[in-house]
This record gives structure tokens, sequence and C-alpha cells, in this order.
């Protein structure tokens, strides 16, 4: 089988529904807790996919989570060698910073559920799969983006959504891996902020349950398209 290496930060942020999606499409999966792992020991050119997941820490915070330094080397490493990459949220963040692009606070976070604005790249990419459906957004920071990248969606709050390399890099601000079934698991350990934000966790309670079962669908697809095309 081939493997997914997944770098996940923390416990409930994990692969959702794209693990049922892998595991349809031959996939192993791999878990690697960031913070505990030895990432120096680990060679990215191995995995035939690395996904690098969410958290809610910021792309540079160093000094206070350590381990984003190895974690950004290791990135830069699995850029250097072509294979396919794929980031979600902080990984989606981490990407464009191993290409040397700022990553900066938003004026103000992006929390909950609404569409996604494709750009006409993303109309022709995996992304148009999910049309005018409302996706899960849950982000502070934002991306410039990198100078190779080609920009794939946008929002009103947001103009750096998701932007490709190529076939093989997908970096996405929003989670479509997110299972809505899920979903308290992420009011409960975001909680802190949710009420810093001022948001109502019952509006996004309602919204997972209202959009999550035909999200799920679309964000299906939306991987399996785009593991059909990596090199």
């Amino acid at each position: 089988m081939k493997t997914a290496l997944v770098l996940r930060h923390l416990g409930f942020e994990d692969l959702g529904v794209w693990a049922a999606t892998l595991a349809d499409c031959g996939y192993e999966i791999a878990y690697r807790d960031v913070p505990k792992a030895d990432l120096s020991a680990m060679d990215p050119a191995t995995p035939e996919l690395l996904v690098v997941l969410g958290a809610p820490i910021g792309a540079f915070d160093d000094d206070l989570f350590p381990f984003l330094g190895p974690e950004v080397d290791l990135i830069e490493r699995r850029l250097a060698s072509g294979k396919p990459l794929l980031g979600v949220c902080l990984g989606a963040q981490l990407i464009a910073r191993a290409l040397g692009q700022r990553v900066a606070p938003m004026a103000a976070k992006e929390i909950g559920f609404s569409a996604l604005s494709l750009t006409e790249a993303g109309e022709h990419s995996p992304l148009r799969h999910l049309g005018d459906w409302p996706v899960l957004h849950w982000h502070g920071d934002q991306f410039d983006l990198p100078a190779e990248a080609t920009l794939l969606a946008a929002t009103d709050h947001c103009p750096y959504q998701a932007f490709a390399i190529g076939p093989n890099v997908l970096a996405l601000q929003c989670h479509l891996e997110a299972d809505a079934d899920e979903i308290e698991d992420w009011l409960v350990g975001h909680s802190a902020e949710l009420v810093a934000a001022g948001m109502d966790p019952r509006a996004i309670r309602a919204d997972a349950a209202r959009f999550g079962p035909r999200l799920a669908e679309r964000s299906d697809r939306v991987l399996r398209e785009w593991l059909e095309g990596v090199d």
C-alpha cells in the first residue's frame, strides 16, 4: 500500500472525513503527533503523500513552540523532493512560510461556515466540486501567496484561501477534512478562542448539521480528484 504520513498537532484536528477517502484510494495512514515526534529523524521523501494538518498557533511561533523549526525544515525538504504535499490551515501556512512568505494575523478571525469564491484556476481545479457550498473556516492568520503558486480561492475576509503549485502541492486555509459529526470536539477544544472571538458555538453546531453531510461528499470528490492528478 501507499503511505500517507500525516503531521498532526492537536488530537481532534485529524484527517476527519478524508481518512476514509485515503483508505479507499489505497493509502495506509500513519499519524505523527508533531509536538512529541522527532521530526529530524523522518525522511520526508519516503511516504507517497505528506499531509500537514492545522493547529491554533502561529506559523512563526517558534519561540513558543520549538517544534515549528524542524517541521518547516521537513516541509522544505518535502517541497524539494517534488512529491505530493497537502497542507490544511496551519499546514498551508507552514508551506507558505517554507516558500519564504509572510504569515500574519487577519483583521478578524474567520470562524464558521461560508462558501469560497473560486478563481478561474480554482474553477478548473479539484475545488470545483465545492461549488458554492459552505465550508468550515477556523483561522486567524493568513499567508501571502508564494510567487510560484496559483491562487485557487478567496473569501471576503481572506484573499488567499487556497493555492496549488503544479499538480503535487495543495494548500488550503479552510477545513475540508473536518467531520461535522465530530464538531463538538472542535467547539470544546477551541471554546476559549470562540469566546474571545465573540462566536456562538450554537450557530456553528447548527451549520455543521445543515452543511456537513453534503460537504463531506464534496470534500471526498476534491481529494479523490487531486490524488488522481498527482505526479
